[in-house]
């Protein structure tokens, strides 16, 4: 394809090594995430991530998910009760590996602490910082579509190995727009850039992810 203006691209395998996200990222928020809460607990954008994950764990529930368990309230539980439901609760949704909004909410609000803190830098492949180069110098707009939350999206690439890379993207979307494996995320980020679909160059490891992109 070589008649296109706009780039979309993934994070995981594309821009960034698996293996950072799961040896790295991920062992960061499960082996932590005790000492966390018990160091923001008193945080009100904490209890509105909890308040996220205990819509979706109710949602799970309701749909007889197998291990799903509702988190209690404060009126219902104690704190040390309702850290022990939250980290369950996260640990369940991790090891299954799942691309839900709350979980992926959650997972950028600790990661910003690491990334702040430069206990965490966003791993770039090396090829990555020359193409976005060519790219911006044909004019191209970049942007990214990642099953990661766009805050988590932004940490990564605005804390990278290769410094802050955020000048590069023109926008960030993750799964709010809809699920990468249904072509009608690829027209809704075509509809909200204003371009035309074929005129999108979406760069992806995932085979699913390209089939669903080259139906629209």
């Amino acid at each position: 394809m070589s008649n296109y203006d706009t780039v979309v691209l993934d994070i995981e395998g594309t821009i960034t090594p698996i293996t950072f996200v799961h040896e790295t990222l991920f062992p960061y928020v499960t082996s932590g995430l005790k000492a966390f809460l018990d160091r923001v607990w008193d945080s009100p954008e904490l209890k509105d991530q909890i308040e996220l994950l205990r819509k979706q764990a109710k949602q799970d529930v309701d749909n007889k998910l197998s291990e799903a368990k509702l988190i209690p309230t404060e009126a219902e539980a104690s704190p040390e009760e309702i850290k022990s439901s939250v980290i369950e609760n996260i640990n369940w949704q991790m090891k299954a590996d799942r691309k839900i909004g709350a979980l992926k909410s959650f997972q950028g609000y600790m990661w910003k602490e690491g990334y702040e803190s430069g206990e965490l830098r966003g791993v770039i492949y090396d090829d990555v910082l020359p193409r976005l180069d060519q790219w911006i110098a044909e004019g191209k707009k970049i942007y990214i579509y990642s099953s990661g939350s766009v805050p988590a999206q932004k940490l990564l690439v605005g804390f990278s190995t290769k410094g802050d890379l955020s000048k590069y993207f023109s926008g960030y979307f993750d799964t709010k727009i809809g699920l990468k494996i249904e072509p009608e995320s690829y027209k809704k980020i075509a509809q909200e850039i204003n371009k035309e679909c074929s005129s999108i160059l979406f760069v992806s490891d995932n085979i699913k992810e390209i089939v669903a992109a080259n139906e629209v």
